[in-house]
């Protein structure tokens, strides 16, 4: 397998090896047993695991922060208020985006898009006209789109993929024409790994003057993102896959673009005046945000950009590709078993497939042996239908997983293999 240049870097993967058991020590959960073996935790595509500094944090809010916000002048709410907004601003430097009202707060990628279809999509995309999608995407930035062009007679063209699971750019750049309205992408395969060329794709869309959504969930935890670099319109990703909380996420969308569109959510916070004769909509990002937010997870999710930052992004990139080529090696000389999506391109994911063996049955044979790994479509359906296969098992890995534990998985594969053979 070839290494993306943009991913070497020994001085920073020898920070983070040199520091792995100090960083396993920040995560708890991974000293729990699973019938009385080590846990073996690879499921980090899904959520990844929670270091004890985010989990204090959370905490110390609950027992001395606690209120509501942006309503009240009393101690506490102002305190909340102040901690909220930092976290806004932590997710602004994080991603580089030029204005913190451009980071708008939400319960997590999904609702990030539906955000977008509902508030963009809704309001521009018409009759005849046409959005731009990969075979790469999760459904969540599938059906949102579905349900628009159903309500409004658009039409889906899909960006189709090669057998290493990566996007055909030639093919992409002939789908436009003058009825293209929108392009959505994922930055990362959450079934494969694959990395796409978004800021290229990013370029050939505004060429064409058609605004891009990013859904950058699988590549925030594990490369550096610069919105204003990548010129993307839109981008988003959720915290309990970089060591966060659930239930919080962000949208980050250009100012313009966010003046634009009309409000996903109506209720409190969202108004700047409220008669039954008329709404008048609060400014951005608060225009976005009806009702009472994530508060609690919004401030974690600063407290978990935080460790990550301490770390350092080209650290955990580093690192996580020396596992990933570690695995690939290991998993790939096993007779009988095949990866699906083995591009050069990619992060810390391998789906695979073991000949004659269905892939839940993999997954509950690993558990027992302590290995969390997922198991089934990965809510990816068509990456599915492109490799014909119904299911496939799936290994991610985080930057506080090990060698070792690749060696597990690897020796809990051949196990399963000697149950069935």
């Amino acid at each position: 397998m070839k290494i993306a240049d943009a991913l070497i870097s020994p001085s920073a993967q020898q920070a983070v090896t040199s520091g792995i058991e100090r960083f396993r020590a920040d995560f708890p959960i991974l000293n729990i047993k699973v019938d009385d073996k080590p846990l073996v935790y690879l499921d980090n595509a899904a959520s990844s695991q929670m270091p004890q500094a985010v989990i204090d944090c959370l905490v110390r809010y609950q027992k001395t922060q606690h209120a509501n916000i942006h309503r009240a002048v009393h101690y506490l709410s102002n305190l909340a208020t102040q901690e909220y907004e930092s976290a806004r601003c932590k997710l602004q430097n994080f991603i580089g985006a030029r204005e913190a009202r451009e980071v708008i707060f939400t319960s997590g990628t999904t609702d990030s898009i539906n955000l977008v279809m509902h508030g963009y999509g809704r309001k521009f995309i018409r009759n005849g006209d046409e959005i731009i999608l990969s075979e790469l995407e999760h459904h969540s930035n599938i059906v949102p789109w579905q349900m628009l062009a159903e309500e409004k007679g658009a039409r889906i063209r899909v960006i189709p993929i090669n057998d290493a699971g990566e996007i055909l750019v030639e093919e992409y750049e002939k789908l436009f024409n003058s009825k293209t309205r929108f392009v959505g992408l994922t930055h990362v395969s959450n079934a494969l790994g694959s990395i796409s060329p978004i800021k290229h794709m990013i370029a050939i869309a505004h060429q064409h003057g058609v605004p891009v959504l990013i859904d950058g969930a699988q590549a925030a935890p594990h490369l550096k993102v610069n919105v204003q670099d990548l010129d993307c319109d839109f981008y988003t990703f959720s915290a309990h896959k970089m060591c966060g909380p659930t239930g919080v996420g962000i949208l980050y969308g250009k100012a313009d673009l966010l003046e634009s569109m009309q409000p996903f959510k109506g209720g409190g916070d969202m108004i700047s005046s409220v008669s039954f004769e008329k709404t008048t909509y609060n400014e951005i990002p608060y225009k976005f945000e009806a009702g009472t937010p994530p508060i609690a997870a919004a401030i974690g999710f600063g407290a978990a950009i935080d460790y990550l930052e301490q770390i350092g992004l080209d650290a955990i990139a580093s690192y996580e590709h020396e596992l990933l080529l570690y695995a690939s090696e290991q998993i790939r000389i096993i007779p009988g078993v095949k990866i699906i999506g083995d591009c050069p391109h990619k992060v810390a994911v391998i789906s695979f497939v073991i000949d004659g063996i269905h892939p839940h049955d993999v997954g509950t044979l690993l558990n027992q042996e302590g290995i969390a790994v997922r198991t089934g479509h990965h809510c990816a359906q068509p990456i599915m239908q492109r490799f014909n296969v119904a299911a496939t098992s799936r290994a991610s890995f985080s930057f506080y997983n090990t060698k070792k534990e690749i060696d597990a998985l690897v020796a809990g594969i051949r196990s399963v293999q000697k149950v069935f053979a």
